[in-house]
């Protein structure tokens, strides 16, 4: 599968699934060797998940399909440009490329802005608009130590 033809994919899931205005018009295709093996649409409303993104989705459905938390040998396709959220999503999964038909300023026009999340992510946490408060304790420190010494866990 080329790029331009798992790209309309993505775009056909997109435009598909919001015809009828229910859903955002964001689709998101993951390739492995050649082969479509996780898709998503935006299912924000009709989940009531704010979370089910086009990306979000298609990496859920293609870690289920390949039986892996890691797409390191993947290639995500997106209607648009993803949003900080599915940028974060792709960056865990360690999707190393990532193909888009719009931009951030296409999705603006469109009256999907991500700039303040954007803007906020950058921000120091006293800066930002929501209520950030850092209160370390003992019990959360030993959790995270905890893990780094055993020997079992499975990195991620």
């Amino acid at each position: 599968m080329n790029d331009e033809t798992a790209l309309l994919e993505a775009i056909d899931l997109a435009r598909n699934h919001s015809a009828d205005g229910s859903n955002g018009p964001f689709g998101s295709v993951v390739v492995h060797d050649g082969r479509v093996v996780g898709r998503g649409w935006n299912r924000v409303v009709e989940e009531s998940d704010p979370t089910a993104h086009a990306e979000v989705v298609a990496i859920r459905d293609a870690c289920l399909s390949l039986g892996t938390h890691v797409l390191d040998d993947c290639t995500i396709y997106c209607s648009s440009e993803p949003c900080p959220m599915c940028l974060s999503a792709i960056y865990w999964a360690r999707i190393p490329r990532v193909v888009f038909a719009c931009t951030h300023d296409d999705a603006r026009a469109a009256g999907f802005d991500d700039s303040h999340i954007q803007r906020e992510v950058a921000a120091a946490w006293s800066e930002r608009s929501l209520e950030w408060v850092h209160r370390p304790t003992a019990e959360g420190a030993a959790v995270l130590r905890s893990w780094k010494e055993n020997p079992d866990r499975i990195d991620y």
